[in-house]
């Protein structure tokens, strides 16, 4: 009796377990099915490049002081394949993101410092500002200028470096770009945002409105 309990026992124990398998294997959805592997894969690239855009952003394009932001577009832009050292590079003044013809002197201060960065970087700047002849007067010698009247009339083939920023509360974002003069193509790109945590920068950009003033008189 006791073998015919096993033998019983044994044949219920094997029926369950081909039943169980049939039942999964007809009944369960496959997670192998081409589409569905496809999408997950389209997943896992998408929260790849975010996760990436945000390590980018907490260590290269966000810095809270100047000579960094200055030195990370620099580098950004070293980064690029694209760029050919061998070519003269000229680079002017940032300009305002509304206004393309108007700069300040933090514009003016980031440019300046951008030669120094490239130029040690290896790029072959070239300073456009430069005069046919050396000025003087009674308080000094001078080579370079804004008078375009007392410069080269033509530069050669070059990649000129333009910049923009645009104020934000507490923060400048920056944009610049190496183009082509004869093509007109983007050559290299960078960004950066430069966080002062000022809550008024007017300081900073040389454009605080004048103290208001009381004009005094005397009561008759």
């Amino acid at each position: 009796m006791l073998k015919t309990f096993a033998k019983t026992s044994l044949v219920t124990a094997t029926v369950f377990l081909f039943t169980g398998c049939f039942s999964q294997s007809v009944f369960a959805p496959s997670y192998s099915e081409s589409s569905v592997v496809k999408e997950n894969q389209k997943v896992q690239v998408t929260k790849q490049h975010i996760q990436i855009a945000e390590d980018m952003q907490r260590n290269v394009t966000t810095q809270s002081t100047l000579e960094g932001t200055i030195n990370s577009l620099a580098t950004q832009m070293m980064r690029n394949k694209k760029m050919d050292t061998s070519k003269p590079v000229l680079i002017t003044s940032f300009v305002r993101l509304d206004n393309f013809k108007k700069t300040t002197e933090f514009g003016r201060i980031v440019s300046e410092s951008m030669i120094n960065e490239m130029s040690n970087r290896g790029f072959n700047i070239i300073e456009y500002r430069g005069q046919m002849a050396v000025s003087i007067n009674e308080k000094g010698e001078y080579f370079i200028t804004r008078n375009p009247y007392k410069l080269k009339d033509q530069v050669p083939n070059t990649y000129v470096v333009v910049g923009t920023y645009s104020r934000q509360f507490g923060k400048v974002m920056l944009n610049a770009r190496v183009i082509d003069n004869i093509t007109g193509k983007i050559i290299s790109s960078s960004r950066s945002t430069y966080l002062h945590n000022k809550r008024n920068d007017c300081i900073l950009f040389k454009d605080c409105r004048p103290a208001r003033t009381i004009k005094i008189i005397r009561e008759k």
